[in-house]
């Protein structure tokens, strides 16, 4: 019988964590689903795409809400280096409140939109008040649900491309874990993390090192996960720092707040957050793959395992000395981003059955909701 991260099937099912079991297992088969979708269709997009990010002054606002939002931050580093254009990770959330704030109209912009249902509200209206407030706006809509408001909104417009995760990627969980990682590698791949004839091989060696980790990491994540920590740390540097605050925010949801969190980096962390760590707190630190930016990661970590007021410091990184060592060729921050999430899904996961929830919905009581209720989007003037 199929195991889902070392758990029997019906036992999930008793324990209402199958949907969330089953798509954090699933994410290495949909980022080569996605990739080879991409590749097919790249005459339907890519001219598209390639003639737009040529538009002399454009600007690049990566959104979502939440998790969705996350991906942006993640990615902007990294793809801003790479490709040389203005890339600005801001949240629907931030758009929706003060559009005048973020929307620059005197910018050519591309709108990214990152939405697993495309129907919050806020992602809805942040493409609108995009239209409504800039001359010169296209949109680019990365979704998991093909019958969403944002994928009807796409259908035979000419300023939008909308590209559609694979089946399965619109999670059933209340947590976004596959959702979130496919339209990452779609973003990725579409704004010029690695030429797109080279994806095939650059997904599928992260997607393998994945495969394998998901033999092991679920019952180290498990051994964390009951040792009862009152509070969680991640840390990380540039796009890593946004991964953190996804990171952050998986166990929070999953353990229904009961795991106090918090992110930063690791150059930040000392300005206050450090407070935070006491003898209750598990702190894991995202190491980058850069050797510059690794020296500052180094150091906090020797720091933190120096002083011992945290009874476990996690260093997740390339070196073979690192507690939760990802060895994967050319790696770069950008890709180990996946297997480093990988393991604070798996994480979050063990932790809410611990404390005694159902992963798949951990608030059933209904105060928080999978798609976001009870906001009331208000016109703005012209």
């Amino acid at each position: 019988m199929m195991s889902w991260l070392d758990h029997d099937p019906d036992w999930l099912v008793a324990h209402g964590a199958i949907h969330t079991a089953r798509e954090i297992a699933q994410q290495p088969r949909l980022w080569r689903e996605i990739t080879a979708t991409l590749q097919a269709s790249a005459a339907d997009w890519q001219p598209w795409l390639n003639d737009l990010l040529a538009t002399p002054g454009l600007r690049v606002v990566m959104t979502g809400a939440g998790t969705s939002a996350f991906a942006g931050r993640t990615l902007a580093p990294v793809l801003r280096e790479r490709s040389g254009l203005r890339i600005d990770p801001v949240a629907t959330t931030d758009i929706v409140g003060d559009p005048q704030a973020w929307l620059d109209p005197r910018l050519p912009t591309l709108l990214v939109s990152f939405a697993r249902s495309g129907n919050s509200p806020e992602s809805v209206a942040a493409v609108e008040l995009a239209d409504q407030l800039l001359p010169d706006c296209r949109h680019l809509i990365l979704t998991c649900n093909p019958d969403g408001a944002l994928a009807r909104y796409a259908a035979g417009n000419p300023r939008v491309r909308c590209v559609l995760m694979p089946d399965g990627a619109n999670d059933q969980s209340f947590a976004m874990t596959s959702s979130f990682t496919s339209m990452f590698v779609a973003a990725a791949l579409m704004l010029g993390a690695v030429p797109l004839n080279d994806a095939t091989a650059r997904v599928e060696s992260v997607a393998a090192l994945c495969e394998q980790k998901l033999a092991t990491w679920p019952k180290r994540a498990r051994q964390l996960a009951i040792e009862g920590f009152e509070r969680v740390v991640y840390l990380g540097s540039n796009g890593l720092t946004g991964l953190a605050e996804e990171a952050s925010l998986k166990l929070l949801e999953l353990t229904a707040g009961k795991i106090a969190t918090r992110f930063d980096s690791t150059l930040g962390v000392r300005h206050g957050p450090k407070f935070m760590i006491d003898a209750r707190t598990c702190v894991l630190v995202f190491k980058s793959s850069r050797p510059y930016t690794r020296r500052y990661d180094d150091d906090l970590y020797a720091e933190l395992v120096g002083n011992g007021i945290a009874p476990q410091v996690i260093a997740l990184g390339t070196e073979p000395g690192d507690t939760l060592p990802v060895a994967l060729p050319d790696a770069d921050d950008l890709w180990l981003a996946l297997p480093y999430l990988l393991f604070a899904q798996l994480f979050a996961f063990e932790a809410s059955l611990a404390a005694g929830l159902t992963p798949d919905n951990p608030c059933p009581t209904g105060e928080v909701n999978r798609v976001v209720q009870g906001v009331t989007i208000y016109p703005y003037p012209n």
